[in-house]
């Protein structure tokens, strides 16, 4: 892994009640994540998650996520996070009341309903 200093100016917020909510540690691969016009590989805040070789609600071992907006979402990414240099860490939401308006991409029908009873997502 290499390390890179980045000064953020503010982080996005994703949720809808802010005082309401759980999150897990994960490592976020790099997996499919574009190069985008600054030569960063970044995985937006908001983005539906999954494990990549099992599930990570299930295995505490298996804890890289991958974007999975479909049957196989078991939370959502809390933060941005830089995965240019390779995998590194986040936080995946577990439970908690995320706003559609805020996520970069609309919940699958299949995602909502994986995700159902733990993350409820509001307009």
């Amino acid at each position: 892994m290499k390390f890179v200093q980045t000064s953020y100016l503010g982080t996005k917020n994703i949720l809808r009640f802010a005082d309401h909510f759980v999150n897990m540690p994960v490592m976020v691969a790099d997996t499919g994540v574009t190069v985008n016009d600054d030569g960063k590989k970044l995985v937006p805040a908001g983005t539906i998650i999954g494990g990549s070789g099992g599930k990570v609600l299930e295995d505490p071992e298996n804890i890289l996520v991958v974007a999975s907006n479909d049957e196989n979402a078991e939370g959502v990414l809390f933060n941005d996070v830089d995965v240019t240099y390779g995998p590194a860490p986040g936080a995946m939401l577990i439970h908690g009341f995320p706003a559609t308006d805020k996520l970069p991409v609309v919940p699958a029908a299949t995602a909502i309903t994986a995700l159902a009873g733990r993350i409820v997502f509001l307009k």
